[in-house]
């Protein structure tokens, strides 16, 4: 398998031939940085951890050259954290006992603005040989730009599959803005509750980020309880952790969908509620 980016790699943690790896894949998770993975698509994490039939597959696809950067690590340079980032990156694959994990290595302007069609094909590359049944990446409405590009790029890379090549279900997540905001019937409510040791260890891989001035490590557990406490006002918790997701598998079935008018539909219900709820109790402010 030849991707565009010289120094991209394939990482096997149980030392299975590469393509082997790579075709037993079943959930596959599409993320934009070291670590989005395991913050964003645990739930597929923690659903194969321990099967025998199930593999996670991890694809990161910018090199985390620009990331923040504070104490010890407040020197490095770009090309020093990529490397960092990297290995970080193969430690939590080890963790969480991937299938595999593939760096495509882009710096962050190349998928925003210069080789979005390069991303892309060694998205539908990757897709075509693994033929995972779930995939996991970034939702469109994310509020930073690298997450939103790398969202599109695999929703292309998806379109680009003919329909039996096509995953049954594909998950947009939540990181860069949480998806609380969505009617509860829109949103996705992944439980990811089991393995709370597992989580945390895998974000705490990320030592460059959690102790470089990012916790990560608390904000996503913090996250997780309070979407399972805030979920349902009228009942009692039906899960200890949640993660929110955007379905987007209608955008895969039918390519003519435009991504913009599908996901601003989300949007439109949200504020359409809190109109509806503001109309009905307004008197009260008269």
């Amino acid at each position: 398998m030849t991707f565009f980016k010289a120094d991209a790699s394939v990482f096997v943690p149980d030392g299975t031939a590469p393509g082997e790896a790579i075709r037993r894949v079943t959930h596959l998770g599409i993320g934009a940085h070291q670590d989005d993975l395991e913050i964003m698509a645990f739930h597929g994490i923690e659903k194969c951890f321990a099967s025998p039939e199930l593999w996670f597959g991890a694809v990161t696809c910018t090199d985390g050259a620009g990331s923040p950067r504070a104490g010890e690590y407040a020197g490095r340079s770009d090309g020093e954290m990529a490397a960092l980032r990297r290995r970080e990156q193969e430690k939590a694959a080890v963790l969480g006992n991937y299938g595999a994990l593939v760096q495509l290595h882009y710096a962050s302007r190349e998928v925003k603005d210069t080789a979005p069609a390069r991303l892309r094909a060694d998205l539908v590359q990757l897709l075509k040989a693994a033929r995972p049944e779930v995939v996991y990446t970034h939702n469109p409405a994310d509020k930073h730009d690298t997450h939103v590009a790398v969202a599109l790029a695999a929703l292309g890379a998806l379109r680009d599959l003919d329909p039996d090549e096509r995953p049954r279900t594909v998950y947009g997540c939540e990181v860069w803005r949480g998806l609380d905001w969505m009617e509860d019937g829109d949103k996705v409510a992944l439980d990811v509750g089991r393995r709370e040791t597992l989580s945390m260890g895998l974000i705490g891989v990320y030592d460059s980020q959690v102790e470089g001035g990012k916790r990560y490590d608390l904000a996503t557990a913090g996250r997780r309880r309070a979407n399972a406490s805030y979920f349902q006002s009228h009942a009692v918790d039906e899960a200890e952790q949640l993660w929110f997701a955007m379905d987007l598998t209608p955008l895969v079935r039918d390519p003519g969908i435009e991504v913009g008018r599908y996901v601003l539909g989300f949007v439109d219900r949200f504020r359409a509620s809190v109109e509806e709820k503001i109309r009905r109790f307004g008197a009260m402010t008269r």
